[in-house]
């Protein structure tokens, strides 16, 4: 079967109006944190080996501005800068159960919107698109395995 030739603007244009249905599910006036600071605490969730020199990279800021950020949310009460248990020369960036908790409501919150959307779809095309994404993923994971995927920041 080939492949139609505005498959891939259609991928952008999906993955655009996704990205706009999750955001409008945490509107900055719900939260008390900005986008960056929830991108950051999600980052420091799933990488516990995470520092800010590490941070920084990953979000390519400087350091000073990956510290500040770290300042911020921890006056807030939402992470803490721990020693490395291996290096006390280190310190670890970790979320806390404020944190953890904010997260799990953004992530409920923006499940409940996408869940919207799919039931506004007929039941057959909601199938399809299981379907479709699965295959998608495991393309990803495919280019992955060889090495030929994009490297993804966040």
């Amino acid at each position: 079967m080939e492949r139609p030739p505005n498959l891939a603007a259609a991928v952008e244009a999906a993955a655009d109006a996704l990205v706009g249905v999750l955001d409008s599910a945490v509107s900055r006036q719900d939260l008390t944190v900005s986008p960056t600071q929830l991108r950051v605490l999600a980052l420091v969730t799933t990488r516990p080996d995470l520092n800010v020199n590490r941070l920084a990279e990953v979000l390519d800021v400087v350091p000073s501005s990956a510290s500040r950020l770290c300042d911020r949310l921890e006056a807030t009460g939402l992470l803490r800068r721990v020693p490395d248990p291996r290096d006390r020369r280190e310190v670890r960036l970790v979320p806390t159960p404020a944190a953890q908790s904010l997260l799990c409501e953004v992530k409920e919150r923006r499940r409940r919107a996408v869940q919207g959307v799919l039931d506004r779809m007929p039941g057959r095309a909601q199938h399809e698109l299981l379907l479709a994404l699965a295959a998608f993923g495991q393309a990803v994971a495919a280019g992955a395995d060889s090495g030929d995927s994009p490297a993804r920041s966040a």
